[in-house]
């Protein structure tokens, strides 16, 4: 018996060393919440009515956690000179963060910050290259 007294008193020895070195080591601890939160992604639809509605439209964008869906037809019915005058600010703001922005529908113009793109079907891009060699020859 003496010999198993021995072999448990280092057996039981040695898993107390081994718990007291697991306890004096460093940890950092993280704040996961909110690193969570900048995460998310957000679709958000305006509603482009006039000029000066498009400010909270760049905001977002700059932020760069939101997919702005924009409604241009109340403009577009309102105003056709103030429309393009709203287009070429968000186009230039999305160049600047280098997102990206296109329309669909007649009354829609998506906007996307950098971290995603918007899908254009190739067939479209090679139907529009059609078009614009044959305007070119007709100069």
């Amino acid at each position: 018996m003496g010999i198993l007294d021995k072999l448990k008193e280092r057996l039981s020895g040695s898993d107390v060393g081994a718990g007291d070195a697991s306890e004096v080591t460093d940890y950092v601890e993280l704040d996961t919440n909110a690193s969570a939160e900048k995460a998310k992604i957000v679709v958000r639809p305006f509603i482009l009515d006039d000029f000066e509605q498009i400010k909270p439209i760049l905001d977002v964008l700059r932020e760069g956690h939101t997919i702005s869906l924009i409604n241009i037809k109340p403009l577009k019915d309102k105003d056709l000179i103030e429309l393009k005058r709203a287009i070429n600010k968000l186009k230039k703001t999305c160049d600047a963060v280098e997102g990206d922005i296109a329309g669909f529908g007649e009354n829609w113009i998506a906007l996307v910050p950098s971290f995603a793109r918007i899908h254009r079907p190739k067939q479209n891009a090679q139907q529009q290259e059609v078009e614009g060699s044959a305007e070119m020859q007709e100069e």
